[in-house]
């Protein structure tokens, strides 16, 4: 018996034929893209485009079904109507518009994030200004635009010579055909949705292969849907008193003093030197300021002198890695001392002020805490996370307001203030020059501060002010790194020159890597940042042991010899009792190292254990150690079961 497709669905079906070779294409530039790292064997390839081929699928169920549910429900009498017409002509050219420009901008996720898109691309959607703004200033939409519209209208015209067009106004499909069709797509909808993760299209060890085999579309809904992830619903879990045990044995030294709540890891950390020392700390996160920009670290393109300078004259971390790979899970770290928890960060989620921060801490000393940002705070929940907790407000508002729960006072950079700015902000020299200000001003009413910075310079686009570094704006990161590093040293040159220079500590660390992408799960060398800390009685030397983001204040706190009360997991990396270990993770990927050996915990409730070769930066599979493992599910497990349960509030 011959079967007959319903000419009615003809459009739906060319589309789907050409659908299908557009991914094929943009699968087959992503393989070039990364050939070197992509898994090329044959079976592998084959894997990559059917596992592919099968997400393509999916994304084609989902616009099938809205099709389908269009014609099934438009009376038989209206079909090749001028209302048919209508609207079929305008919502599939609005569909291929949407799908080009959907494939163009993978290439420009790729180019940046090298992987399909996921969280970043969905909070994308929220920020409209900035990223507007960057796409604008990084690539030339003067011809990208009219690319995308003869795209669109070359596609058009296909189907129009095709006769698709022609068929599906034509067509008297029956009722009973279309509720049929319509049925079997709802179905077939319904097992993509309960049944399919985008993280199956993770098959390969080589992460590329596992990226390109995803589809685009149908990652970013998935992670639409998943922005949040639950701890204990996703990931190993131990019974929680074994989990704070663990941590309690790995945080208790002889100067701690842990409450009565086995629950909690709120302690007294106790200094007997504590002199009341009430120095003033700038503390500056840099913008994807990688540890392989600086010479110290072996780069020889002489991009950073004044951070390799500055680094023999401070107390240098060589071994210290971020936890993440965005700027929010580098303030999350710096400011809460905690481990990556899995999800969004802190940062950005809801319930997140009066938390115990660094400004805890400072606030116990009588400091006056402020945060610096060259763009508008809004931006990744800065502001309402900052001014949430302790903090008052510079940014470059642009309109955006506070809630009336953050109480903080907020102040803008003005027009005045301003020689440069790009999307994301003012440049480095000006945020720097109001800090100052603000330091002069504090200085002034006798109050010691603790000035917060986050640069913004160091970021596509990569421009900043002419004529300030050899290299020209706007030409590359190596030129946006070498004016971030210019910039930094004009701060110190004017910061001499001010009465209370003498009694200020700088502190100086990367917010993350400029890249962090690789053919492994976790890309160990990717999370490699510079940190140092400069001042009066800081004794220059280079610290070796492995440590984390999550260490620099407590090592800090612990230099100052101060008495304080902590919530923090960060601990004192000078200390004799210290471990070395650190935490490094994606937003779905938890980390934990110790020496070479990494443990990866997974949202799948599956746990790889690695051992890293930092020559190669290469990770080999290692079997299972148990107490390693509990141990990594216990530093991950309490923090989330900390932030769940409103325990790393301020008391």
């Amino acid at each position: 018996m011959q079967i007959h497709f319903p000419k009615r669905y003809q459009l739906v079906f060319d589309f789907s034929i050409w659908f299908i070779i557009f991914s094929l294409i943009i699968r087959i530039v992503f393989v070039a893209w990364q050939f070197s790292e992509v898994n090329t064997s044959i079976i592998n390839l084959l894997q990559t485009f059917l596992y592919g081929l099968f997400f393509d699928l999916g994304v084609l169920t989902f616009v099938a079904l809205i099709n389908s549910f269009y014609l099934l429900m438009i009376p038989k009498k209206l079909i090749g109507s001028n209302l048919d017409k209508i609207l079929i002509y305008f919502f599939f050219t609005l569909t291929i518009l949407i799908f080009v420009f959907t494939f163009f901008a993978e290439i420009t996720f790729w180019d940046e994030f090298k992987c399909r898109f996921n969280f970043v691309a969905v909070d994308y959607l929220i920020y409209t200004f900035e990223v507007v703004n960057n796409i604008n200033e990084s690539y030339p939409l003067v011809y990208l635009v009219p690319s995308m519209l003869l795209i669109t209208f070359a596609i058009l015209f296909w189907f129009k010579k095709r006769n698709s067009f022609k068929e599906t106004f034509s067509a008297k499909t029956p009722f009973k055909t279309r509720f049929i069709v319509s049925g079997s797509t709802f179905l077939l909808a319904g097992f993509y949705v309960f049944f399919v993760k985008n993280a199956d299209a993770e098959w390969s060890e080589n992460r590329y292969n596992s990226e390109i085999s995803k589809a685009g579309i149908y990652s970013f809904f998935a992670e639409l849907r998943n922005n949040k992830l639950d701890y204990e619903t996703f990931y190993t879990t131990l019974p929680k008193e074994k989990a704070f045990a663990i941590v309690h044995a790995k945080l208790q030294h002889s100067n701690t003093q842990f409450g009565s709540d086995p629950a909690s890891i709120y302690r007294t950390i106790n200094d007997s030197l504590d002199n009341n020392q009430r120095p003033n700390v700038v503390f500056v996160l840099m913008e994807s300021m990688s540890a392989k920009f600086m010479r110290e670290f072996g780069n020889d393109k002489q991009i950073t002198p004044f951070m390799d300078k500055l680094a023999q004259e401070s107390l240098l971390f060589s071994n210290l890695y971020a936890t993440g790979t965005r700027t929010v899970r580098g303030m999350e770290a710096v400011t809460l001392s905690i481990p990556p928890t899995p999800g969004s960060s802190i940062v950005k989620r809801q319930e997140n002020a009066n938390l115990f921060t660094i400004a805890s801490v400072f606030k116990q000393k009588n400091y006056q805490c402020n945060f610096f940002y060259g763009g508008d705070g809004y931006f990744d929940n800065m502001n309402a996370y900052f001014g949430g907790n302790g903090f008052d407000i510079y940014d470059r508002g642009r309109g955006s307001i506070l809630s009336d729960k953050i109480k903080t006072n907020r102040h803008n950079i003005t027009d005045e203030e301003v020689t440069f700015e790009n999307a994301w902000g003012v440049c480095d020299e000006d945020i720097y020059k109001k800090l100052i200000a603000v330091a002069d001003k504090n200085y002034a009413e006798k109050k010691p501060f603790l000035n917060f910075v986050m640069t913004t310079s160091n970021h596509k686009p990569y421009t900043y002010p002419d004529k300030k570094v050899a290299i020209p704006s706007g030409t590359g990161r190596n030129g946006a790194v070498q004016y971030a590093d210019f910039a930094l040293k004009q701060l110190f040159e004017k910061a001499k020159t001010k009465p209370w220079f003498a009694n200020t500590i700088f502190v100086v660390i990367a917010d993350h890597c400029a890249s962090s992408a690789g053919k492994d799960e976790i890309d160990v060398a990717n999370y490699h940042i510079p940190a140092l800390i400069y001042g009066p009685n800081i004794p220059p030397q280079k610290v070796q042991k492995l440590c984390s983001q999550i260490d620099v204040f407590p090592t800090l706190f612990g230099l100052l010899n101060w008495k304080y009360e902590s919530n923090f997991y960060g601990q004192n990396v000078l200390d004799t009792h210290f471990e070395p270990r650190t935490f490094v993770g994606t937003y779905l990927k938890l980390g934990y190292m110790k020496n070479d050996s990494i443990m990866v915990l997974s949202n799948q409730k599956k746990n790889h254990f690695y051992k890293w070769n930092k020559l190669t930066n290469s990770l080999s599979k290692l079997p299972i150690n148990n107490s390693f493992l509990n141990e990594a599910i216990s530093m991950y497990q309490t923090a989330d079961y900390l932030y769940k349960n409103k325990k790393l509030v301020d008391k």
